[in-house]
């Protein structure tokens, strides 16, 4: 058996990690493992190399990816499955572990329904929001990032009776606005599963002013909806079809608007990339471990179209279609009600 194993979309920390369990997994199945570059790129151009225990040695704390990644979508290239499948016939490839958000893992689905290789997947999204598993890899050590930063501008945003606006990821939902809110101490929390007008949140801050809260910090998540504010998403497209956030400004227009509206001096923080880096947490180093090896078990038992999967503290399998066709996964909105007892 011959599998070849590539992370797309973003990176996060607990790639390798995951990289790691994989080809350790595969070499104790006496699997031979390739190391596909670039995501799904890497089959297009057939940029793989062979994998062995030395290719994974000492890169269980390293961030990003040693296999590098790209949002590349062979759908979108003219004949990028044909491509794909010569690949695969020339390398002798017998399945592929896909470790990737929604985009990445919709590719490994199409490529087991055309029959071109079979494939399983291992969900990484530092948003959180592949269906069907509590945690994808890079989420927690996303949110550890957020809460580290809110601890930080606590202190300044103190000194200078300042309302001090964090712009954090979260394309459709706002896992990493909740949790790095809730744990950090934020006084308002803004997501894109519940519109959030700026009338409301001001009116709010000044209730903490009269309250004797002299300064505040508000997280918002990229792609939070705001009835009060036209927003203009940016006109470029990747190739899943997804608009660049960071060009819609969010946090800039939050920022710029409550201090129009109340008087108070704000600043605003985007934590951008810095969510996406750096070594990853105890926790997704062994989700990432534990993920990775039950993913190359699907493929030693011929579980072709399915998800490794962390629920209720269990590793367990799902079935891609199902994952995809129940994402994005929205964040309770229990938790968020909850949130406000904080505020």
């Amino acid at each position: 058996m011959r599998i070849g194993v590539l992370t797309g979309g973003g990176d996060c920390p607990g790639l390798n990690a995951a990289i790691r369990a994989v080809v350790r997994k595969s070499i104790d199945y006496e699997f031979d493992v390739l190391g596909i570059q670039n995501g799904w790129l890497g089959l297009l151009e057939n940029q793989l190399y062979p994998m062995n225990l030395s290719s994974v040695s000492g890169i269980l704390p390293l961030g990003g990816t040693i296999l590098s990644t790209s949002r590349t979508n062979p759908a979108k290239v003219p004949g990028g499955f044909e491509k794909i499948a010569a690949v695969i016939k020339e390398r002798e490839i017998d399945a592929i572990v896909a470790i990737g958000g929604d985009d990445t893992l919709s590719v490994a689905l199409e490529l087991n329904k055309r029959n071109i290789i079979p494939a399983v997947g291992a969900p990484k999204t530092m948003d959180n929001d592949v269906a069907l598993t509590d945690y994808c890899i890079g989420f927690d050590s996303a949110v550890s990032t957020v809460t580290e930063a809110l601890d930080k501008l606590h202190t300044t945003a103190h000194a200078h009776h300042r309302v001090m606006v964090v712009e954090v990821m979260g394309r459709d939902t706002g896992w990493v606005a909740l949790y790095g809110g809730l744990a950090g101490g934020a006084d308002w929390i803004m997501i894109p599963e519940v519109p959030s007008t700026i009338q409301e949140s001001c009116q709010h801050l000044i209730k903490r002013r009269e309250r004797g809260k002299d300064f505040s910090i508000i997280v918002v998540a990229e792609g939070v909806v705001l009835p009060d504010i036209p927003v203009e998403d940016a006109k470029d497209m990747d190739s899943f079809g997804h608009v660049r956030l960071d060009k819609r400004n969010v946090g800039h227009l939050i920022g710029l608007h409550i201090e129009r509206i109340t008087g108070f001096e704000t600043r605003v923080t985007v934590l951008g990339h810095l969510q996406r880096g750096g070594p990853p947490t105890v926790f997704d180093r062994i989700l990432a471990t534990r993920l990775g090896v039950e993913a190359v078990k699907l493929i030693k038992y011929k579980r072709y179209g399915e998800m490794a999967a962390f629920r209720n503290n269990e590793i367990s399998a799902v079935k891609l279609e199902d994952a995809l066709k129940n994402s994005p996964k929205k964040v309770p909105i229990e938790l968020y009600q909850m949130a406000h007892l904080f505020y």
